[in-house]
């Protein structure tokens, strides 16, 4: 990943009924849903800061502060900067790692589980 660029923050589908026009300008279309795409965010309190970053129409650079109720949100969303924010197939996704062995004892991760006792294993009853 080449680094955090904030937040895509979704809201409730009756949150954005109730913001109305308001919200509109700020709003993002996606395949997972209507969100604000933000640089910062602050949940501490009862209203949900969010700092966004723009540009006026003379391209001048321009950051404002958008506030909502913490209960409006869905849910937040970090986003990188590799380009891979969404959810959906990736074609560029990396091979899975794989993990070290855990201390100098512990079997390998594809080793057979020695939980439970395998049938060529029972032991035979004693003679009488």
């Amino acid at each position: 990943m080449n680094g955090h660029q904030g937040y895509a923050v979704f809201f409730f589908e009756q949150a954005l009924d109730v913001l109305g026009e308001a919200v509109k300008p700020f709003l993002h279309d996606s395949p997972a849903g209507r969100h604000v795409q933000c640089h910062e965010i602050d949940t501490g309190g009862a209203l949900m800061e969010m700092t966004l970053h723009g540009r006026t129409p003379e391209g001048g650079d321009v950051s404002l502060e958008l506030m909502v109720p913490t209960s409006m949100v869905r849910m937040v969303v970090s986003t990188q900067g590799d380009g891979s924010f969404g959810f959906g197939p990736r074609s560029d996704a990396a091979p899975a790692r794989v993990l070290p062995v855990i201390g100098p004892t512990a079997p390998a991760a594809d080793a057979p589980s020695e939980a439970l006792p395998s049938s060529a294993q029972l032991v035979e009853p004693p003679a009488t």
